[in-house]
């Protein structure tokens, strides 16, 4: 009786000006080096349950310049996520939000399913996507806000454009006064982050101080609490 072939496997490889700071990255985020090589070039394969990365140290790469894109379908990206932050803060003290490294928090991008992106130290995208979503899934009824947070979570996250994604969403808080509280926290929240990323700590420092004074009750601040969270996270990430 023939032996089943194996299942065919892809194992992406990420370029990195430093090895050995690739290898601490991703050990916090759980992966553990399975092969390193020094000489004559170095290299390395980390690996993660059955998700293996191979890394390669290129004298001189610029991780700004990075083209490398990877797409990870988990089955709970939500749980990942969690993971990761508590390495990179458990390793770094805080989870870092803008520049590279970088890791984004988990959100809906309109025309693509849920998910959320990692920019490691070469530069290099991993986006992380829900196993079995479909593609533009519920968007065609969602409006206002919502809507607006959406496109604007495609613009930063799956494109990079932080610049235009907060342009939305500052039009979008102007337009859409009256939208429930929770759409608000969580515009506001992301415009925070995304002013981080842009380099403009005064006006996060002026989203997360009005988030902070937002009249909430007991019960949407437990309802909310994951945003508020991210508000606390960015917060730190100010200086001073």
């Amino acid at each position: 009786m023939p032996v089943p072939a194996p299942p065919t496997r892809t194992v992406p490889i990420l370029p990195c000006p430093d090895l050995e700071e690739a290898l601490s990255f991703y050990g916090s985020l759980g992966f553990r080096a399975t092969f390193v090589q020094r000489r004559p070039y170095p290299c390395a394969v980390v690996a993660r349950d059955d998700w293996e990365i191979h890394l390669s140290g290129i004298d001189g790469f610029v991780p700004e310049h990075s083209y490398a894109s990877v797409i990870v379908v988990v089955a709970d990206p939500g749980a990942l996520h969690a993971e990761f932050a508590a390495g990179l803060k458990a390793a770094r003290g805080r989870v870092p939000l803008a520049g590279i490294p970088r890791l984004l928090r988990p959100r809906r991008k309109q025309g693509t399913v849920s998910g959320f992106s990692l920019v490691d130290v070469g530069g290099n995208w991993l986006r992380f996507y829900r196993h079995g979503g479909v593609e533009g899934e519920d968007d065609d009824g969602v409006s206002g806000l919502r809507r607006v947070l959406l496109g604007a979570a495609r613009q930063g996250d799956a494109r990079g454009d932080d610049g235009r994604a907060a342009g939305l969403l500052e039009k979008g808080l102007a337009r859409h006064p009256d939208a429930p509280v929770g759409e608000r926290l969580e515009a506001m929240v992301y415009l925070a982050e995304l002013r981080v990323r842009l380099g403009d700590t005064a006006a996060a420092q002026r989203l997360v101080d009005d988030i902070a004074a937002l009249p909430l009750d007991d019960l949407e601040r437990a309802e909310l609490e994951s945003f508020l969270g991210a508000a606390d996270e960015v917060r730190a990430a100010l200086p001073g």
